[in-house]
């Protein structure tokens, strides 16, 4: 059935257009022709170029002159950038909130997205486990009260959404992403910092490989095969 929105809420088709991005129905370096797009939400024209204005400011989505819009394929290269940013930003995030006084209200709040992230897993959903995954080192972000590390954490997970689910639906039963998360708590509370960063670092070191691999897949899958249409839900 086609999703129908009115002309006047591109943040609605943002959304929209972001959901098949991450969950792989638009795959990388793949165009979003935007009368495809009009048909899908019965819309116009307008505000479906709107929506993938925004899109392009988080980087999910590439505008080539004269060609118009298309999924951003990214090199190895630039995937190894964007994880190895993301490992020193969430260290970083961990090293500030732990040089708070009282760390209670902190941990409380870590367990709470640890147990999200179990229960996700447990149900086989990629997508809340990913989200949980996010919010547990967002918390520890925002309890620093540095709106910028936050803001830049916040919009460099919006970018690697799709490659961590397109991990996600290849290795969800083997995800470790709970023994990271577990342990940085564990660490946390014995006031052990670098342990707590170090165990960041090392879980992203580990999937890395899995990452560009699931990517390599999806993206030769592309070159290989005509481009699915994505008019119907």
């Amino acid at each position: 059935m086609d999703i129908k929105a009115p002309a006047t809420i591109p943040y609605f088709l943002q959304e929209q257009i972001r959901e098949l991005i991450v969950d792989g129905t638009i795959r990388p370096g793949q165009p979003l022709r935007e009368q495809e797009l009009e048909q899908r939400f019965g819309t116009s024209r307008s505000p479906i170029r709107e929506a993938l204005r925004l899109l392009e400011l988080s980087g999910l989505v590439t505008h080539i002159q004269r060609k118009g819009f298309r999924v951003t394929l990214y090199t190895e290269a630039q995937i190894r950038h964007l994880y190895l940013l993301r490992a020193e930003l969430e260290a970083y995030c961990l090293r500030q909130a732990a040089e708070v006084d009282d760390l209670a209200p902190l941990l409380a709040e870590l367990r709470g997205h640890d147990a999200a992230i179990g229960a996700a897993l447990a149900a086989g959903d990629a997508q809340a486990a990913i989200g949980a995954a996010c919010e547990f080192y967002l918390a520890a972000a925002r309890s620093t009260g540095n709106t910028p590390l936050a803001s830049m954490l916040s919009k460099l997970y919006e970018q690697i959404e799709p490659l961590r689910y397109l991990l996600a639906r290849r290795a969800m039963p083997f995800s470790g992403i709970q023994v990271c998360t577990s342990g940085v708590i564990e660490a946390l509370a014995a006031r052990d910092v670098e342990r707590a960063a170090n165990m960041t670092r090392s879980y992203l070191a580990d999937v890395l490989p899995g990452v560009l691999e699931a990517y390599r897949y999806a993206s030769q899958q592309d070159a290989e095969e005509p481009a699915p249409r994505y008019g119907r839900a």
